[in-house]
């Protein structure tokens, strides 16, 4: 048996990955048009769920991923306060080096952007099932979003109030 499948499934499904990673990798340095569509598909989301008028929880399970991934995009790889410990150290040592040290996102910008086009493309097609359309009073849902918000921005103005 040679070392490619015979199987022809297996061989369509490698086919498939391989033209996704290649329009992946076309789409990469468009980041403008990148942000377009993602804008686009959230508009074209919002609409879809206001004329429903349904699908609230999916809706806030999106926001609440969105501001998951936007929180991980804006904070460093590295802990601050620990580069700064170590920088004390080596100043009161005398060996303070001249090292520039970037800022590192702990999540890369396509990352951030392929995980919330993934999302929110996974969002469009379960508001079309009546079965994730869950009854819920969404105005408690805006309030519950409203303050995990603050409660997360608070945190993350504290960790940075550190630095």
């Amino acid at each position: 048996m040679n070392g490619g499948s015979s199987n022809p499934l297996i061989t369509k499904m490698n086919t498939m990955k391989l033209l996704y990673q290649h329009y992946l990798d076309k789409v990469t340095p468009h980041a403008k048009e990148r942000w377009a569509v993602l804008g686009g598909l959230l508009c074209l989301f919002m609409v879809r769920i206001t004329m429903a008028e349904g699908w609230y929880v999916i809706c806030y399970g999106l926001g609440l991923f969105l501001l998951n991934q936007f929180l991980a995009f804006l904070t460093p790889k590295f802990d601050m306060s620990l580069q700064q410990d170590e920088e004390n150290n080596e100043l009161e040592a005398g060996e303070k080096s001249e090292e520039f040290r970037p800022f590192i996102r702990r999540l890369p910008e396509f990352k951030f952007w392929y995980n919330s086009i993934r999302a929110t493309v996974i969002s469009l097609l379960l508001s079309l099932f009546s079965i994730f359309d869950i009854p819920v009073f969404w105005p408690i849902l805006l309030m519950y979003f409203i303050l995990l918000f603050f409660l997360t921005y608070e945190k993350a103005d504290s960790t940075y109030d550190k630095i």
